[in-house]
């Protein structure tokens, strides 16, 4: 564990060549969008807020391309959907594994992108509209590689308290929502893009919270709390905020599984006015906030100010691959047969996850679960596919004091929870709907802190 160095900012400042751009991705109504067991509705009805991509294009002086892909969708239920697109922008662009990071929102409010639901009411419009998004990302892609400058990326920690613990124990049951008893990692990290006139070209929200405003009643396409989130910025600040969801897999709002459109604003407004706050106090492109001088006064005075900031074109790449038990399951045939035979609709539902759940993983005993580390300066960027728990930031976090760390779940991919083991004695949601055994949290915790102690020396290679 590093030993932390109060005079040290963990700003994480890189100089770099950066191209931002984004892109509508709404799908025509009518579409499946059935994300709810409990839900009536299969189709939505009308947009709440448009659904976006957006893309963060960075090209390193000494390091390959590294791209960020954002998109306002809720999961992969099939792994071949998800190969299948990121494959196409790798090939299109001639990228390795390591250079892309394509990540959802998590949002709960948007269409599904599984085309094993084609025969659902509105399934029919999922395939074109999983090549509209392949198109929709080669060209946000494009553009952003295509008006590339000169720039700066720099992040700085804040606090929000939208985000409140959702594992609610009542009577020796488990239910999902707000837990006031057990805090919540409130995290807040705000990244800025600057080019190099020190004008602020872009903001980026990396903050772990379930948008699950949006619930069962609700026939509204949505990005949720996102959305509402990147109005309230970018009506202050008038350039784009990215969002990239943290490890929230056991964090949501204290108000959710609601239907009026104002509360899920409301939660948006919260984490938005909380960016604009970190930004008051962090909007400095060319300097740091880093220790002075002792002062000698009626006390001895730590003197802090505001100095040059010298910045890192330090970029490091790195895929790193932990292998996890996973739970002895159900054979996917037996799986079907109480799907096919099934009758109760939030039953069926909840089988027809497992079972592209299950047809994914096939027949392996073992996952490999790829982690992406980049070495951004003094900031690292950590992301997988997987609904972590929060300990997972905050732990790492601890562990790695001196540098700030990004964090990011589901992206390139999605299987399911991955939940501290202690609660795997409790019957819990995050615990039977995972495939993953007990432990393999702590696992992926100990694997990720190798992978950066790696990172950080210079046995780091290429994938």
């Amino acid at each position: 564990m590093e030993q932390k160095d109060p005079r040290k900012e963990t700003t994480g400042g890189l100089q770099t060549k950066i191209g931002l751009a984004q892109c509508d991705i709404t799908p025509t109504l009518g579409i499946y969008s059935r994300n709810w067991g409990a839900a009536t509705a299969d189709r939505a009805v009308g947009v709440h807020q448009p659904l976006l991509m957006h893309c963060l294009y960075m090209a390193p002086v000494d390091s390959p391309p590294a791209i960020i892909l954002t998109a306002d969708l809720g999961w992969w239920k099939n792994a071949e959907d998800e190969r299948t697109l990121r494959f196409a922008l790798l090939d299109h662009f001639n990228l390795t594994a390591s250079q892309l990071v394509f990540t959802l929102s998590h949002t709960h409010a948007g269409p599904s992108i599984c085309s094993t639901d084609i025969h659902q009411p509105g399934g029919e419009l999922i395939p074109p509209y999983l090549e509209f998004l392949k198109a929709q990302a080669i060209s946000c892609i494009q553009r952003a590689k295509d008006e590339l400058f000169e720039g700066s990326l720099h992040w700085s920690y804040g606090v929000c308290d939208l985000a409140c613990n959702r594992d609610l124990e009542l009577n020796g049951e488990y239910l999902i929502g707000f837990n006031p008893v057990k805090e919540a990692d409130h995290t807040l990290l705000l990244g800025r893009v600057y080019d190099n006139t020190e004008k602020l070209k872009a903001l980026i929200c990396n903050y772990a919270c379930h948008p699950t405003s949006f619930a069962h009643e609700n026939e509204l396409l949505s990005p949720d709390f996102v959305g509402e989130m990147r109005h309230t910025v970018e009506a202050v600040v008038k350039v784009p905020c990215l969002f990239l969801q943290g490890a929230s897999g056991d964090l949501a709002p204290k108000r959710q599984y609601v239907k009026d459109p104002a509360l899920v604003e409301a939660n948006g407004r919260q984490l938005g006015y909380a960016v604009l706050a970190t930004l008051a106090q962090e909007d400095h492109a060319a300097q740091r906030w880093a220790f002075d001088k002792a002062l000698i006064s009626g006390a001895p005075l730590a003197c802090w100010s505001f100095q040059k900031q010298v910045l890192s074109t330090e970029f490091k790449q790195l895929v790193h691959t932990v292998q996890v038990p996973y739970k002895n399951l159900p054979s996917l045939e037996s799986i079907f047969e109480e799907y096919e035979s099934c009758s109760d609709r939030v039953i069926k539902d909840r089988l027809w996850r497992k079972y592209n759940t299950r047809k994914t993983i096939a027949d392996q005993r073992e996952a490999n679960i790829p982690v992406w580390l980049w070495k951004m300066g003094d900031a690292i960027l950590v992301a997988q596919a997987n609904e972590a728990y929060s300990c997972y930031q905050s732990i790492i976090r601890a562990e790695f004091p001196n540098h700030t760390i990004v964090f990011i779940n589901i992206a390139n991919g999605y299987v399911g929870y991955l939940a501290p083991a202690q609660l795997y004695d409790k019957d819990i949601y995050a615990v039977w709907q995972s495939p993953y055994e007990r432990g393999s949290l702590e696992i992926l915790i100990e694997q990720t802190k190798l992978g950066i102690q790696t990172l950080l020396t210079d046995e780091t290679r290429l994938d």
